[in-house]
């Protein structure tokens, strides 16, 4: 590696297909939201990823500002 070994703090987050809201500004992909505590649990003990890989259903994300 380029700097040697390092300790880094790294992040990701899952994506799904987009609900209708997101699809009208990102056609492709949308972050998974977790809403409902089980769902938390569920991810935070290791639940496959693929389990929780859905989109926000419709009517529960509002726009508050327009994109540029």
């Amino acid at each position: 590696m380029k700097d040697g070994e390092t300790t880094d703090d790294l992040y990701a987050f899952l994506t799904c297909q987009p609900n209708d809201e997101v699809k009208a500004i990102h056609p492709r992909a949308m972050p998974v939201i977790l809403t409902e505590q089980g769902e938390w649990e569920a991810w935070m003990n290791g639940a496959p990823a693929v389990e929780l890989q859905r989109p926000l259903p419709d009517g529960l994300l509002e726009l508050i500002e327009e994109p540029n």
